[in-house]
C-alpha cells in the first residue's frame, strides 16, 4: 500500500510492507542515484514482515517529482523528518534507515526524532578514491543502536575502512555499493541477499525494546 503524505520539501512516497503482527517498524529510503526498487531494500520488504518487522519504503520528494539529482543533505532531512510521523502513527519503535545517501540521513536525524535504532545500508564512508573525505561523523553521531551492512568491494568505503565505534556491521562479501557481486564471486547475489536479510532480521530481533537509545 502506497500513499503520498506532505513535507516541507515537498510530496514524499510511503509504500507500506506490513507484518502480520508487527512489533517494529522499518522506516528506510533510497540513495541518491536510485529508488526503492533496489535489491536490498525489495529483499528486505519482503522478508522482515515474517519477522515481525513492517517495512516502509520510503521514495524522497526529489524522486517524487522525478527528478534525476538529488538535492542538497539539509533538503533531504527535511524530507526525512516531514515522513516521521506517517511512520510512527503505528505506535511502535521506528527503525530509521536508508542506502548510501539515505543511511547518512537516517543517522543525522536519528536522535533528534527520537528513532529507535538506524540501518545503514552501503553507508559511504567516503567518496571513492578520497578516504581523507571521512563521512565517519554522521555514522558515530547517530546515538542510538546502528547496523552497517557493508559490500566488501564497495568503493565508497569496505568494511576494513570503518573505524572501531558504538555500531555493528555484516560484511556481505564481494558486493559493490549496490550489493551486487561478480559473476565469478564464491558468494552469489542471492546468497548477498540471504546475507543481507538474515543479519538484518537477526539484528532488529536483539534490539531492547522499548524507548529508543542505547
Amino acid at each position: 500500500m502506497a500513499e503520498v503524505v506532505e513535507t516541507d520539501a515537498g510530496p514524499a512516497r510511503i509504500t507500506w510492507h506490513r507484518a502480520a503482527r508487527p512489533r517494529l517498524v522499518l522506516a528506510v529510503s533510497h540513495g541518491a542515484g536510485g529508488g526503492i526498487d533496489a535489491r536490498d531494500l525489495r529483499a528486505l520488504a519482503a522478508v522482515l514482515p515474517g519477522h515481525g518487522v513492517s517495512v516502509a519504503l520510503v521514495e524522497q520528494p526529489w524522486r517524487v517529482a522525478g527528478k534525476k539529482v538529488a538535492p542538497a543533505p539539509k533538503t533531504l532531512d527535511t524530507g526525512w523528518r516531514g515522513i516521521w510521523p506517517h511512520v510512527t502513527r503505528p505506535g511502535l519503535p521506528v527503525i530509521s534507515g536508508g542506502r548510501s545517501a539515505g543511511a547518512r540521513v537516517a543517522c543525522r536525524t536519528a536522535a533528534g526524532l527520537g528513532a529507535h535504532a538506524v540501518l545503514a545500508l552501503s553507508f559511504p564512508l567516503h567518496p571513492p578514491g578520497r578516504p581523507e573525505k571521512s563521512r565517519a561523523a554522521e555514522l558515530l553521531g547517530a546515538g542510538v543502536p546502528t547496523l552497517v551492512v557493508q559490500g566488501g568491494n564497495d568503493p565508497f568505503g569496505t568494511p576494513a575502512e570503518f573505524p572501531d565505534g558504538p555500531f555493528d556491521l555484516v560484511e556481505v562479501p564481494y558486493g559493490d555499493h549496490g550489493f551486487a557481486v561478480p559473476k565469478r564471486a564464491p558468494t552469489t547475489e542471492g546468497q548477498a541477499l540471504e546475507i543481507i536479510t538474515a543479519g538484518v532480521a537477526r539484528w532488529a530481533a536483539a534490539l531492547p525494546a522499548g524507548a529508543s537509545g542505547r
